[in-house]
């Protein structure tokens, strides 16, 4: 599907996808695409796309400050250590989404990152081994790629859970992976600008 460009009312143009909502506009804006090489980071958005599965991301953004506090901030070392009684804790708590399977699938999936990490050196060095390169045609809205769908399938064989070829390319755009702002777009130049000084993890 090829996509559009829209124009704000201070004459910003940016992706169609954030529409009006301050909150998701300014994620278009300062996040969405800009390289990370922090493993909390990347793992706090593996974890935020399970939970996203079936819901919109506007609804995981609402609630991710909430998630921060409920997840230890995300520090796999920790999250890794949860046991059942946290996992009732979770269930009750109203601030995130209250799925079981998707919350133990985050602890879970957290002590895969921390074999991940004394395998690699780091999160960030597994994962930007498996940036692709630059897409030919920025302004076709992809769900999936050759890419996200081998990384998917590298990460389920290592014991990650929820981690389909989509959930994977949706966090190969937030985090930087690919630079998929449409041409046009104000946010394009900026994030390509970042990805061009960002020293990849080895």
């Amino acid at each position: 599907m090829k996509a559009r460009t829209v124009v704000d009312t201070r004459g910003v143009r940016r992706c169609w996808w954030p529409g009006e909502d301050p909150l998701y506009v300014r994620y278009h804006d300062r996040e969405w695409g800009c390289p990370v090489r922090d493993d909390r980071r990347l793992f706090e958005k593996l974890c935020l796309e399970g939970f996203q599965s079936g819901l919109s991301w506007l609804t995981i953004l609402r609630k991710r400050e909430s998630f921060r506090a409920a997840f230890a901030g995300f520090d796999f070392d920790e999250v890794a250590r949860f046991g059942a009684r946290d996992v009732r804790r979770l269930l009750g708590d109203a601030g995130i989404v209250r799925h079981r399977g998707k919350i133990e699938s985050a602890i879970h999936n957290a002590g895969r990152a921390r074999e991940l990490a004394d395998e690699f050196g780091s999160l960030a060095a597994y994962f930007w081994s498996w940036e692709p390169p630059p897409r030919k045609n920025p302004d076709r809205v992809l769900a999936k790629t050759a890419a996200s769908t081998a990384l998917s399938k590298d990460l389920k064989r290592r014991g990650w859970t929820y981690v389909g070829p989509t959930t994977v390319y949706a966090f190969m755009q937030a985090m930087g992976l690919v630079n998929d702002h449409l041409r046009g777009c104000e946010a394009r130049a900026k994030v390509e600008a970042r990805r061009e000084r960002f020293r990849r993890p080895r």
